[in-house]
């Protein structure tokens, strides 16, 4: 199709090559990771022929809403896949794309004010054709880009990078997914471990986490300790830090039939969660290789929630008894550790919980027998069978808590305040 010379195609035609040069310089100068353009005279050249073929491909098929055709979508796709050859971030893939769209709406609307207002019917032709295709193209791009990850990055790197995503509830979450050949469930729990400061000696968690990733088959990364709003990743296993999962929640048709829902309720959010089957599985393998206490939380929410279900089941984590695989260690939820929650956040309740335990220490064993006494639902039998002592024994120790803070670790004070010292010191909070 021929165009008017003095039309607003022929304007964009005639500055095709001045735009691709703006634009290639922006990418220099807003793109960190595309300043090698800078550098290299044929990544720079590659990227301004691709520019202005773009820009003349839009002019000859917009007139006449011409689609971009098989061969077209290739060549885009096959820019995606040198962008992801050089190890571009997806964060930076993103920045491209939305810097490529923002300049050619600023190009049309530049060359129709060149024309004085222009055609009407010319700009709404335009626009009408930017969108759909616009879009085919961007697909196109983005799946060049994750053919080339797939194949290039190793399958626990893609899954971690699933996972942050999903934490951050980030957009690239689904094509992460396709990456990493995982279907995204509606909702997901958030399991995570907290594993404290790691002795140089102990060996790495890499392989052990591979296997798990292997295995399970779910979205998981490892934060190491005091980076855990960083972007995760496999540095730092050999010190202390969070083991992240996400496991998908059952369908609901997979679910027992429950009376609908009345109004959602805000509330519902920090109800108990329901756990799927699969998480004290993946806690238990998890702590069976590290081979020494950890501690773990768990919270479940949609999609578009998991950014706060990672800050809460975080939260609980911290706030949960720090235990080996062979004595009682399970995921806790909110419901397990409220208490222990709210205390955290009174420094000056959690200063005189502090100086309550400090009389314990003298002992014997007053932790571990307190935290067998109410973990038995204070039945003195069981309590002392797990502690491997006589009735009469713990029995002794009970008296001597109360000798020692006047308190009866039976009555209902003693409960209240002698729970939560324990679950405190247990969680190595005070250490």
């Amino acid at each position: 199709m021929l165009t008017p010379m003095g039309s607003l195609f022929a304007e964009l035609a005639r500055r095709a090559s001045t735009n691709a040069r703006r634009e290639v310089e922006t990418y220099v100068r807003e793109i960190p990771e595309l300043g090698s353009l800078d550098m290299s005279s044929r990544a720079r050249a590659e990227t301004m022929e691709y520019s202005v073929w773009f820009r003349r491909r839009t002019v000859e098929l917009a007139p006449g809403n011409g689609m971009l055709t098989d061969d077209d979508l290739g060549y885009i796709a096959s820019m995606g896949e040198v962008r992801a050859g050089t190890g571009m971030s997806l964060d930076s893939r993103q920045r491209v794309l939305r810097v490529h769209t923002e300049l050619m709406l600023r190009e049309i609307n530049e060359a129709t004010e060149a024309q004085r207002g222009g055609d009407l019917d010319e700009l709404m032709r335009i626009m009408g054709w930017f969108a759909p295709q616009g879009e085919r193209g961007i697909g196109a791009y983005r799946r060049g880009f994750v053919t080339v990850m797939r194949r290039r990055m190793p399958y626990v790197e893609q899954v971690a990078l699933l996972a942050q995503a999903l934490l951050s509830e980030n957009g690239a979450a689904q094509e992460l997914a396709q990456v990493a050949d995982m279907e995204l469930a509606e909702s997901y729990t958030v399991l995570v471990i907290r594993v404290p400061d790691r002795s140089p000696g102990d060996r790495e968690l890499d392989n052990d986490i591979e296997a798990l990733v292997k295995t399970y088959q779910v979205p998981m990364t490892w934060y190491p300790e005091h980076d855990g709003d960083a972007t995760g990743g496999t540095t730092g296993r050999g010190r202390g830090g969070e083991l992240v999962a996400l496991v998908p929640d059952p369908a609901p048709d997979a679910l027992p039939d429950l009376a609908p829902d009345p109004a959602p309720d805000p509330a519902r959010r920090l109800a108990p969660d329901l756990l799927p089957d699969v998480v004290p599985d993946l806690l238990r393998d998890f702590a069976d290789a590290l081979g020494r206490p950890c501690a773990a939380g768990t919270a479940t929410a949609p999609l578009t929630g998991l950014a706060e279900a990672f800050d809460r089941a975080r939260r609980i984590s911290r706030a949960a008894p720090l235990r080996r695989a062979s004595t009682r260690l399970r995921p806790h939820t909110l419901a397990d550790v409220f208490v222990e929650l709210a205390v955290t956040e009174v420094p000056f309740v959690d200063d005189w919980l502090r100086t309550t335990a400090r009389r314990l220490e003298s002992g014997p064993d007053l932790f571990v027998t307190l935290d067998a006494y109410y973990r038995h639902d204070m039945n003195r039998g069981p309590a002392a069978a797990a502690l491997n002592i006589h009735p009469r024994t713990l029995d002794y120790r009970l008296r001597r808590v109360r000798e020692l803070t006047d308190t009866d670790p039976g009555s209902t004070h003693g409960v209240r305040l002698f729970s939560a010292v324990v679950a405190r010191d247990l969680s190595g909070a005070w250490r």
